[in-house]
């Protein structure tokens, strides 16, 4: 069976992006402010953001136009090709359709790009000259150091240190673009001189390179924040993801009873996801949608729902997310970009809604998925995405089992070639599948506040 790919062509790249919270049946919680626990309004976030993205944050817009600045930059990869698995589906002998949508062909060969650009544009609109921000397994790092390359902003990444040890060479990328690079914790911020102090073997977490790059930016007037995740208007931006693969379904004439992606703070997931989520919101369909998340770090299937910051430094809006809590240190799994503690309000208002589910997953089946994966299709997945791949080599068996067909979709978010150390890891059995730290958990909650 020969491998199909699924091509549209340059002038099929949206025009806009897809606000998923003009369908939603219930409007999400509002964020609150971290000291007042009131609503915050978009001044509340002038010092961390460019207004243009602030009104995309608070948007009840259905579809949001895409700057031509953006989409030129777009098509050094964009769109993005739709494989049939026919490989995998032969080695699995299931009855089942796999189709994943491939983000690994941007310059830093993930998905983050799609966004990065996005922020990149609108700092560049209204004159601002720096960005700071974080860095998990150093995907979001390289995408905004390209991104800000595009447009002359120079770059300050906070990269978690246990990453920053594991992927020296993503480091190495965001040098080449021109960022400066730093592990987090570090010595440059006061939320990172008091983590080092209470922790001086602190591998660091998204949550406390949050904390850093928040503070850089409040303490300068020439810098802005940026996020790779979480936030609406990052999600928004990875709405391409989604629209793009609705067309390329109808070209190999299947639609997804399933559609799948890996979460830890939910930017991959929802920019597959959001699209066809359009027509279940209104009735018309009823596909399931599944978040895939790493066991030792489980806020979708494990966290509680309730306001909390997006930082360890509490320096952030109170948002309401599924959370283990924002002093919660997860284990140092190779899956950098899913170490983080809580998940994206608008993914968690639909998870609470029903309308997507979860599962966790141990980092040993994750890459055992993966290396099936490589030696059937060809490509090494980043960590990251072997969590999608394990959801749908499961939801595959499944179909096999009882005897029924289904259409299977995942976000294959990018490609593993600068995350090696971590395979050989795996094939050397040094992988460790850290469970579930429940006291740490709870100790964590315990420093939630206390929101009527």
């Amino acid at each position: 069976m020969a491998t199909k790919k699924f091509f549209l062509p340059e002038s099929e790249i949206p025009t806009h992006w897809y606000n998923v919270a003009a369908d939603l049946r219930t409007p999400p919680p509002p964020p609150l402010h971290p000291a007042t626990h009131e609503p915050i309004g978009p001044e509340a976030l002038a010092p961390l953001f460019p207004m243009e993205l602030i009104k995309q944050e608070v948007s009840g817009e259905r579809y949001i136009e895409i700057p031509d600045e953006v989409r030129e930059i777009y098509r050094i990869w964009r769109p993005s090709p739709l494989i049939r698995a026919t490989a995998l589906e032969k080695a699995l002998d299931t009855p089942a359709k796999i189709y994943y949508k491939y983000e690994g062909g941007s310059p830093a060969g993930s998905h983050k790009p799609n966004t990065a650009v996005a922020q990149a544009y609108y700092n560049r609109q209204e004159g601002v000259k720096r960005i700071a921000t974080e860095t998990g397994a150093g995907q979001w790092g390289s995408s905004l150091a390209f991104a800000c390359n595009q447009f002359g902003i120079e770059c300050k990444v906070y990269m978690v240190r246990v990453s920053y040890g594991q992927k020296p060479y993503r480091r190495s990328m965001m040098q080449v673009w021109g960022a400066s690079v730093v592990a987090s914790p570090s010595a440059d911020t006061n939320a990172g001189r008091a983590i080092r102090e209470a922790d001086p073997d602190s591998q660091g977490s998204l949550g406390i390179a949050i904390s850093e790059a928040v503070e850089d930016a409040a303490m300068r007037e020439d810098t802005k924040y940026s996020l790779g995740s979480v936030l609406n208007h990052v999600l928004l931006h990875q709405t391409v993801i989604g629209q793009e693969a609705i067309k390329q379904m109808e070209m190999a004439g299947d639609y997804p009873d399933v559609v799948i992606g890996c979460a830890g703070g939910g930017s991959n997931a929802a920019g597959l996801m959001f699209p066809f989520m359009k027509e279940r919101l209104e009735g018309k369909r009823n596909t399931r949608f599944l978040a895939v998340e790493p066991a030792s770090c489980p806020s979708l299937t494990k966290g509680e729902y309730r306001y909390d910051f997006g930082d360890v430094a509490g320096l952030t809006p109170l948002m309401k997310m599924r959370t283990l809590g924002h002093t919660f240190m997860p284990p140092g799994i190779h899956a950098g970009g899913l170490r983080y503690h809580a998940m994206a309000p608008l993914l968690c208002h639909l998870f609470e809604s029903g309308d997507i589910e979860a599962v966790a997953y141990r980092q040993n089946a994750c890459f055992e998925a993966a290396t099936l994966f490589a030696r059937t299709e060809g490509i090494v997945p980043a960590p990251e995405s072997s969590h999608a791949i394990r959801g749908a080599i499961d939801e595959a068996v499944t179909a096999k089992e009882e005897g029924k067909s289904r259409v299977i979709l995942f976000n294959l978010s990018g490609h593993g070639l600068l995350d090696l150390a971590a395979y050989d890891d795996y094939l050397a059995g040094k992988l460790v599948d850290d469970e579930y730290p429940a006291e740490k958990v709870r100790e964590a909650m315990r420093s939630l506040p206390e929101i009527p």
